[in-house]
Protein backbone atom coordinates (compact mmCIF):
# COMPACT_ATOMS: atom_id res chain seq x y z
CA UNK A 1 0.00 0.00 0.00
CA UNK A 2 0.85 3.73 -0.41
CA UNK A 3 0.56 5.55 3.00
CA UNK A 4 0.85 8.94 4.04
CA UNK A 5 1.55 8.85 8.11
CA UNK A 6 1.27 12.12 9.83
CA UNK A 7 3.15 12.09 13.09
CA UNK A 8 1.36 14.84 15.15
CA UNK A 9 3.51 17.05 16.63
CA UNK A 10 2.25 16.28 20.94
CA UNK A 11 3.26 12.27 19.35
CA UNK A 12 7.09 13.27 19.20
CA UNK A 13 6.90 15.36 22.14
CA UNK A 14 3.89 14.46 24.31
CA UNK A 15 1.99 16.57 27.00
CA UNK A 16 3.36 18.25 29.38
CA UNK A 17 7.17 17.44 28.72
CA UNK A 18 10.08 19.96 29.31
CA UNK A 19 11.26 21.18 25.00
CA UNK A 20 14.30 19.60 25.52
CA UNK A 21 16.79 17.64 22.78
CA UNK A 22 16.75 14.80 24.95
CA UNK A 23 12.85 14.45 25.28
CA UNK A 24 12.27 14.93 21.68
CA UNK A 25 15.25 12.57 20.82
CA UNK A 26 13.40 9.77 23.01
CA UNK A 27 10.24 10.11 21.44
CA UNK A 28 11.31 9.68 17.96
CA UNK A 29 12.93 6.79 18.82
CA UNK A 30 9.91 5.18 19.84
CA UNK A 31 8.16 6.96 16.43
CA UNK A 32 10.90 5.26 14.84
CA UNK A 33 10.27 1.92 16.11
CA UNK A 34 6.52 2.09 15.38
CA UNK A 35 6.93 2.64 12.23
CA UNK A 36 9.65 0.17 11.14
CA UNK A 37 6.97 -2.27 11.69
CA UNK A 38 5.07 -0.92 8.44
CA UNK A 39 7.44 0.18 6.37
CA UNK A 40 8.73 -3.11 4.89
CA UNK A 41 5.46 -3.78 3.22
CA UNK A 42 4.38 -0.28 2.10
CA UNK A 43 4.91 2.81 0.13
CA UNK A 44 5.63 5.58 2.96
CA UNK A 45 5.45 9.19 2.84
CA UNK A 46 6.14 10.65 6.42
CA UNK A 47 4.74 13.97 8.06
CA UNK A 48 5.15 15.65 10.95
CA UNK A 49 4.05 18.39 13.21
CA UNK A 50 6.04 21.17 14.44
CA UNK A 51 3.34 22.63 17.04
CA UNK A 52 6.07 22.62 19.59
CA UNK A 53 9.40 23.04 18.24
CA UNK A 54 8.13 25.98 15.88
CA UNK A 55 7.00 27.67 19.43
CA UNK A 56 10.35 27.24 20.98
CA UNK A 57 12.19 28.71 18.34
CA UNK A 58 9.48 31.72 17.87
CA UNK A 59 10.53 32.16 22.03
CA UNK A 60 14.37 31.85 21.08
CA UNK A 61 14.05 34.37 18.23
CA UNK A 62 11.75 36.86 19.97
CA UNK A 63 14.01 37.01 23.16
CA UNK A 64 16.72 37.35 20.79
CA UNK A 65 15.94 40.21 19.29
CA UNK A 66 15.26 42.04 22.13
CA UNK A 67 18.19 41.19 23.68
CA UNK A 68 17.17 39.02 26.54
CA UNK A 69 18.56 35.86 25.27
CA UNK A 70 22.29 36.54 24.19
CA UNK A 71 22.65 40.69 25.31
CA UNK A 72 22.67 40.89 20.96
CA UNK A 73 20.79 44.35 21.41
CA UNK A 74 17.35 44.49 19.72
CA UNK A 75 16.74 43.10 16.15
CA UNK A 76 14.15 41.64 13.80
CA UNK A 77 12.59 37.70 15.16
CA UNK A 78 12.51 35.58 12.46
CA UNK A 79 9.34 34.91 10.44
CA UNK A 80 7.42 31.84 11.45
CA UNK A 81 8.23 30.60 7.57
CA UNK A 82 11.56 30.55 8.58
CA UNK A 83 11.64 29.17 11.91
CA UNK A 84 9.29 26.26 10.29
CA UNK A 85 11.65 25.54 7.63
CA UNK A 86 14.24 24.73 10.65
CA UNK A 87 12.07 22.47 12.22
CA UNK A 88 11.61 20.33 9.22
CA UNK A 89 15.45 20.10 9.18
CA UNK A 90 15.77 18.92 12.84
CA UNK A 91 13.03 16.89 12.81
CA UNK A 92 13.85 15.40 9.76
CA UNK A 93 17.31 14.82 10.59
CA UNK A 94 16.61 13.01 14.05
CA UNK A 95 13.77 11.25 12.21
CA UNK A 96 16.21 10.58 9.50
CA UNK A 97 18.87 8.98 11.73
CA UNK A 98 16.52 6.55 14.16
CA UNK A 99 14.62 5.02 11.21
CA UNK A 100 18.22 4.32 9.31
CA UNK A 101 19.60 2.48 12.81
CA UNK A 102 16.42 0.36 12.86
CA UNK A 103 16.01 -0.75 8.53
CA UNK A 104 18.11 -2.10 6.58
CA UNK A 105 21.03 -0.53 4.72
CA UNK A 106 19.27 -0.98 1.66
CA UNK A 107 16.49 1.41 2.44
CA UNK A 108 16.84 5.02 1.71
CA UNK A 109 15.51 7.74 3.32
CA UNK A 110 15.53 11.18 2.47
CA UNK A 111 13.81 14.65 3.81
CA UNK A 112 12.62 17.17 1.89
CA UNK A 113 11.75 20.81 2.84
CA UNK A 114 8.46 21.12 0.80
CA UNK A 115 6.89 24.82 0.34
CA UNK A 116 3.42 25.15 0.34
CA UNK A 117 1.54 27.44 -1.51
CA UNK A 118 -1.68 29.66 0.74
CA UNK A 119 -4.02 32.32 -0.04
CA UNK A 120 -2.94 35.66 1.74
CA UNK A 121 -6.33 37.06 2.49
CA UNK A 122 -7.07 33.42 3.85
CA UNK A 123 -9.81 34.50 6.46
CA UNK A 124 -7.10 32.37 9.12
CA UNK A 125 -5.35 36.00 9.31
CA UNK A 126 -7.60 37.18 10.99
CA UNK A 127 -8.66 34.50 13.62
CA UNK A 128 -5.61 32.37 14.69
CA UNK A 129 -6.49 29.17 15.80
CA UNK A 130 -3.21 26.85 15.28
CA UNK A 131 -1.48 26.12 18.96
CA UNK A 132 2.24 26.70 18.65
CA UNK A 133 5.33 26.01 21.90
CA UNK A 134 4.85 25.01 25.62
CA UNK A 135 1.88 25.19 27.48
CA UNK A 136 1.07 28.00 29.96
CA UNK A 137 -0.92 28.95 33.33
CA UNK A 138 -3.35 31.14 32.30
CA UNK A 139 -1.32 33.36 34.40
CA UNK A 140 1.76 33.15 32.17
CA UNK A 141 -0.06 33.44 29.40
CA UNK A 142 -1.57 36.71 30.19
CA UNK A 143 1.98 37.77 31.08
CA UNK A 144 3.71 36.88 27.63
CA UNK A 145 0.64 37.64 26.05
CA UNK A 146 0.95 40.84 27.07
CA UNK A 147 4.13 40.67 26.43
CA UNK A 148 4.89 39.72 23.12
CA UNK A 149 1.65 41.10 21.37
CA UNK A 150 1.14 37.19 20.76
CA UNK A 151 -3.13 35.84 20.92
CA UNK A 152 -3.20 33.12 23.64
CA UNK A 153 -5.95 30.31 23.75
CA UNK A 154 -6.73 27.26 26.14
CA UNK A 155 -5.58 23.85 24.97
CA UNK A 156 -6.42 21.99 27.22
CA UNK A 157 -5.74 22.44 31.24
CA UNK A 158 -3.04 25.46 29.91
CA UNK A 159 -3.10 27.71 26.90
CA UNK A 160 -0.63 28.43 24.42
CA UNK A 161 0.03 30.89 22.02
CA UNK A 162 -1.93 30.59 18.57
CA UNK A 163 -1.05 31.79 15.16
CA UNK A 164 -2.98 31.96 11.82
CA UNK A 165 -3.02 28.28 9.81
CA UNK A 166 -4.60 28.66 6.89
CA UNK A 167 -5.53 26.25 4.23
CA UNK A 168 -3.16 24.56 2.23
CA UNK A 169 -3.20 25.05 -1.71
CA UNK A 170 -0.82 23.50 -3.49
CA UNK A 171 2.03 21.21 -2.26
CA UNK A 172 5.32 22.31 -4.19
CA UNK A 173 7.67 19.24 -5.23
CA UNK A 174 4.67 16.27 -5.66
CA UNK A 175 7.12 15.35 -9.02
CA UNK A 176 10.49 14.74 -6.74
CA UNK A 177 8.16 12.78 -4.37
CA UNK A 178 6.80 10.46 -7.07
CA UNK A 179 10.25 9.82 -8.36
CA UNK A 180 11.11 8.55 -5.03
CA UNK A 181 8.44 6.50 -3.97
CA UNK A 182 8.82 4.94 -7.27
CA UNK A 183 12.07 3.82 -6.38
CA UNK A 184 11.64 2.61 -2.64
CA UNK A 185 12.82 5.88 -0.74
CA UNK A 186 11.05 6.62 2.19
CA UNK A 187 9.80 10.23 2.06
CA UNK A 188 9.86 12.76 4.96
CA UNK A 189 7.75 15.87 3.36
CA UNK A 190 5.69 18.72 4.23
CA UNK A 191 6.83 18.65 8.00
CA UNK A 192 5.13 21.04 10.08
CA UNK A 193 2.49 21.73 7.19
CA UNK A 194 5.34 22.51 4.82
CA UNK A 195 6.86 25.90 5.01
CA UNK A 196 4.14 28.77 3.97
CA UNK A 197 4.48 30.68 1.06
CA UNK A 198 2.42 33.36 -0.94
CA UNK A 199 2.06 34.81 -4.30
CA UNK A 200 2.46 38.59 -3.69
CA UNK A 201 0.85 42.08 -5.38
CA UNK A 202 2.31 45.53 -6.79
CA UNK A 203 1.16 48.46 -5.70
CA UNK A 204 -1.68 48.13 -7.91
CA UNK A 205 -3.10 45.45 -6.64
CA UNK A 206 -2.19 42.93 -9.09
CA UNK A 207 -1.70 39.33 -8.92
CA UNK A 208 2.59 38.87 -9.25
CA UNK A 209 4.23 35.45 -9.62
CA UNK A 210 6.72 35.41 -7.44
CA UNK A 211 6.31 33.93 -4.18
CA UNK A 212 7.32 34.85 -0.39
CA UNK A 213 7.27 33.37 3.08
CA UNK A 214 4.43 34.25 5.22
CA UNK A 215 3.96 34.45 8.88
CA UNK A 216 2.06 31.33 9.72
CA UNK A 217 1.99 27.79 10.46
CA UNK A 218 -0.21 25.56 8.34
CA UNK A 219 -1.65 22.45 9.75
CA UNK A 220 -0.08 19.59 9.49
CA UNK A 221 -3.07 17.26 9.11
CA UNK A 222 -4.63 19.35 6.05
CA UNK A 223 -1.47 19.71 4.36
CA UNK A 224 -1.47 15.84 4.83
CA UNK A 225 -4.84 15.07 3.36
CA UNK A 226 -4.18 17.35 -0.03
CA UNK A 227 -0.45 15.48 -0.32
CA UNK A 228 -2.06 12.45 -0.07
CA UNK A 229 -5.20 13.13 -2.51
CA UNK A 230 -2.30 14.07 -4.98
CA UNK A 231 -0.33 11.38 -4.60
CA UNK A 232 -3.17 8.46 -4.78
CA UNK A 233 -2.58 7.17 -1.47
CA UNK A 234 -4.53 4.42 -0.31
CA UNK A 235 -4.91 5.10 3.03
CA UNK A 236 -3.98 8.39 5.20
CA UNK A 237 -3.04 7.63 8.79
CA UNK A 238 -2.35 10.66 11.31
CA UNK A 239 -0.60 9.60 14.44
CA UNK A 240 -1.42 11.70 17.69
CA UNK A 241 -1.37 10.71 21.19
CA UNK A 242 -5.08 9.32 21.79
CA UNK A 243 -6.45 6.47 20.74
CA UNK A 244 -9.36 7.56 18.89
CA UNK A 245 -11.61 10.65 18.06
CA UNK A 246 -14.00 11.15 21.12
CA UNK A 247 -17.22 12.49 21.01
CA UNK A 248 -18.09 14.40 24.03
CA UNK A 249 -14.61 14.63 24.74
CA UNK A 250 -13.93 15.56 28.52
CA UNK A 251 -17.42 14.81 29.83
CA UNK A 252 -19.20 11.95 31.22
CA UNK A 253 -20.95 10.75 28.07
CA UNK A 254 -17.10 10.91 26.52
CA UNK A 255 -17.19 7.85 23.57
CA UNK A 256 -14.46 7.10 21.73
CA UNK A 257 -15.44 6.67 17.45
CA UNK A 258 -14.31 3.26 16.00
CA UNK A 259 -15.76 2.62 12.02
CA UNK A 260 -17.48 5.77 10.91
CA UNK A 261 -18.34 7.46 7.38
CA UNK A 262 -16.93 10.94 6.71
CA UNK A 263 -20.71 11.96 6.71
CA UNK A 264 -21.83 11.06 10.06
CA UNK A 265 -18.70 12.74 11.23
CA UNK A 266 -18.48 15.94 9.64
CA UNK A 267 -22.28 16.31 11.42
CA UNK A 268 -19.97 16.77 14.64
CA UNK A 269 -18.01 20.10 16.45
CA UNK A 270 -14.35 19.27 17.26
CA UNK A 271 -11.98 22.08 18.48
CA UNK A 272 -10.34 24.01 15.60
CA UNK A 273 -7.03 23.95 16.89
CA UNK A 274 -6.75 20.35 17.89
CA UNK A 275 -9.03 17.37 17.06
CA UNK A 276 -10.81 19.48 14.23
CA UNK A 277 -8.33 20.01 11.20
CA UNK A 278 -7.54 15.79 12.34
CA UNK A 279 -11.49 14.86 11.35
CA UNK A 280 -11.98 17.92 8.53
CA UNK A 281 -8.38 16.32 6.75
CA UNK A 282 -9.18 12.78 6.94
CA UNK A 283 -12.90 13.01 5.73
CA UNK A 284 -11.62 15.06 2.74
CA UNK A 285 -9.43 12.42 2.10
CA UNK A 286 -12.05 9.71 1.97
CA UNK A 287 -14.73 11.80 0.18
CA UNK A 288 -12.07 12.55 -2.84
CA UNK A 289 -10.41 9.42 -3.37
CA UNK A 290 -12.66 6.12 -1.81
CA UNK A 291 -9.85 4.80 0.32
CA UNK A 292 -9.81 4.52 4.20
CA UNK A 293 -8.42 7.32 6.94
CA UNK A 294 -7.59 6.35 10.50
CA UNK A 295 -6.95 8.98 13.19
CA UNK A 296 -5.46 7.10 16.33
CA UNK A 297 -2.53 6.76 18.60
CA UNK A 298 0.71 6.41 17.67
CA UNK A 299 1.65 2.89 19.92
CA UNK A 300 -1.32 1.51 17.59
CA UNK A 301 0.18 2.19 14.40
CA UNK A 302 0.12 -1.54 12.85
CA UNK A 303 -3.27 -1.93 14.13
CA UNK A 304 -4.69 0.87 12.92
CA UNK A 305 -3.04 0.48 9.22
CA UNK A 306 -5.00 -3.41 9.47
CA UNK A 307 -8.46 -1.74 10.27
CA UNK A 308 -8.76 -3.24 13.97
CA UNK A 309 -7.91 0.54 15.78
CA UNK A 310 -7.94 3.97 15.78
CA UNK A 311 -11.43 5.66 14.50
CA UNK A 312 -11.27 4.22 10.98
CA UNK A 313 -13.07 6.37 8.64
CA UNK A 314 -14.50 4.92 5.27
CA UNK A 315 -17.00 4.98 2.23
CA UNK A 316 -20.95 3.45 3.43
CA UNK A 317 -19.70 0.97 1.34
CA UNK A 318 -17.20 -0.81 3.80
CA UNK A 319 -19.56 -1.78 5.81
CA UNK A 320 -20.33 -1.37 9.68
CA UNK A 321 -19.70 2.07 9.89
CA UNK A 322 -21.47 4.27 12.68
CA UNK A 323 -23.69 6.40 12.06
CA UNK A 324 -23.36 9.06 15.10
Amino acid sequence: MKLVVALGGNALLRRGQALTAENQLENIRRAAAQLTRVVASNDLVLTHGNGPQVGLLALQSAACASGGASGAGAGEAYPLDVLGAQTDGMIGYLLEQELANLLPATRTITTLLTRVEVDPHDPAFEHPTKPIGPVYTQAESQRIGAARHWAMAPDGTGFRRVVASPQPLRVFGLAAIRWLLERGVLVIAAGGGGIPVARGRDGQGHELSALHGIEAVIDKDLCSGLLARELQADCLVIATDVKAVSIDWGKASERAVGKVTPQALMRQSFPAGTMGPKVEAACRFVLATGHRAVIGSLDQLEAMIAGSAGTQVCTAAAGGAESL
